[in-house]
């Protein structure tokens, strides 16, 4: 996998945060809010951190997988992986639209590259996590798993099923993060339903684990990632807890959960995308 430095890393960010505004207002739906804040994960591990092809086998056999648990995120997704090579940015236009292998929530039976199970039923993700990452290491694969999951979703029940399950069976080759922003659908999750001291709790629970203190600082998210795998191979998962702001980069959504699953207006968009360069060229 080709590295690429802090600036262009920075630039690709940029770039992404244009597609998730552009694709979520085209059609008029989607979830703008954490795939702006989730922006620089995404990219630190699709430029960065992960040995992946995009000649894309499903098996992944040899190198690493991720999976995406809070699957509404879906725009920070499909622009990374196109713009990773997966498949034409073009594409990216039919975002939500009838017969468009971008659908809302990821899904399997569209046949896009990059997308290795349908999620966004939220709690599931981790799961399919810890199978993956047992079965690479039944079968001799020594590539890392990495699943993304959202703070509210913390408040399903099967995560913390799946959080007792991954220390028992030492699944050490499993990356886990959990993107805090302190928002969900409804408000802040203190007030829906307080998460707590999440560290204690996973902790608690058998894992190792890390925090990433600005999760929307790119060289932060990088060596945050880099510490997580150098923690691999120990006996324990390892679980980050990525602290972001939702709708990080755009001034008048940042830091509110009213942008969750808000699509900009024809003004809104204009004033969002003068706050952000293009930088590998609009689709």
């Amino acid at each position: 996998m080709e590295k690429h430095s802090t600036e262009q890393l920075k630039s690709i960010c940029s770039q992404v945060r244009r597609d998730i505004l552009r694709m979520v207002h085209a059609c008029q739906s989607g979830h703008p809010g954490a795939s702006l804040g989730c922006t620089e994960f995404f990219v630190a591990l699709y430029f960065d951190q992960m040995k992946h092809n995009k000649n894309f086998n499903p098996d992944g056999i040899g190198e690493d997988l991720f999976f995406l648990s809070n699957g509404h995120i879906s725009p920070v997704w499909y622009s990374v992986l196109s713009r990773s090579g997966y498949f034409d940015t073009k594409e990216l236009a039919t975002f939500r639209k009838i017969n468009s292998r971008l659908q809302g929530h990821p899904a399997t039976e569209e046949g896009l590259p990059g997308i290795r199970v349908a999620s966004g039923s939220l709690g599931q993700g981790l799961s399919v996590a810890i199978g993956a990452a047992l079965t690479k290491k039944m079968n001799g694969d020594k590539q890392t798993v990495y699943a993304l999951m959202g703070d509210g979703e913390q408040q399903e029940g099967q995560i913390w099923e799946a959080a007792m399950c991954a220390p028992h069976h030492n699944v050490d080759n499993l990356i886990a993060s959990i993107d805090v922003n302190g928002q969900q659908i409804d408000g802040p999750t203190k007030e829906i339903m307080n998460l707590r001291d999440l560290k204690a709790k996973w902790e608690a629970f058998g894992w190792e684990v890390i925090v990433t203190k600005n999760g929307n600082e790119i060289t932060d998210v990088v060596q945050s990632l880099e510490k997580a795998k150098s923690l691999l191979g120990k006996g324990k998962p390892v679980l980050n807890l990525l602290h972001t702001d939702m709708g990080f980069g755009v001034d008048f959504m940042v830091g509110t959960h009213k942008w969750h699953g808000v699509a900009p207006n024809d003004e809104q968009l204009e004033n969002a995308l003068g706050q952000l360069e293009e930088t590998l060229g609009d689709y």
